[in-house]
């Protein structure tokens, strides 16, 4: 149940509804998804996120359509925020992920919740006597999926980089790097991602 009453095309405001518009173009609907509606209430944010999301998640870049897609939804997962998820999820699924693909980048994503808290404890401790300690976490997901190893690195550096993990962020972006993954493509997955994490942080505030 949202606070903000649910937006039409015809009681948004006049420049939403023209976003609202160049929202269906892109996408090849006759009415603007919930997600974007919910959206249209701040025209100014609306456009904010149709562009960011016309341009870093919905096309193609360094980035293939498939890899934008599991990072936007490794992010709306991540952040629990189930309109978007569902939304994501259907998108992932029109350019290419299988089921399997899908559940495999929600584990991606949440994995990481494993090494992001301990490493940057040990980067916040105040203290090096941890730094010579095991680690001794199991994180098998990494290496033990059917996404691409280039996909998983970019899920991986995006979900580091949203808990503020510096030291889970320099990892993965090295592993990335020796992958080939050109330095254009991780900044297209940390762009990816903070597009959906700015309409999630609003959905979540308002719904």
């Amino acid at each position: 149940m949202t606070f903000l009453p649910t937006l039409t095309a015809e009681s948004a405001p006049e420049e939403s509804q023209k976003t609202f518009e160049r929202i269906n173009d892109m996408l090849g609907t006759d009415s603007v998804p919930d997600v974007f509606a919910q959206l249209g209430h701040v025209p100014a944010f609306l456009k904010d996120v149709y562009m960011n999301f016309k341009k870093f998640v919905h096309s193609e870049g360094k980035l293939d359509r498939p890899t934008r897609a599991a990072i936007a939804l490794a992010v709306a997962s991540y952040q629990r925020c189930r309109p978007w998820q569902d939304f994501l999820a259907a998108h992932a699924k029109e350019v290419g992920l299988s089921d399997e693909q899908i559940a495999e980048v929600v584990a991606v994503a949440s994995i990481n919740a494993t090494y992001n808290a301990f490493f940057k404890f040990r980067s916040i401790a105040g203290s090096d006597v941890f730094e010579g300690m095991p680690v001794g976490l199991r994180a098998h997901t990494f290496a033990n999926v059917s996404l691409d190893d280039k996909t998983v690195e970019l899920i991986s550096i995006a979900i580091s980089d949203v808990n503020a993990c510096k030291p889970c962020v320099a990892g993965h972006v090295a592993k990335a790097r020796k992958l080939e993954v050109p330095d254009e493509g991780i900044l297209e997955a940390v762009q990816c991602a903070s597009t959906i994490l700015a309409a999630v942080q609003y959905a979540g505030a308002v719904g």
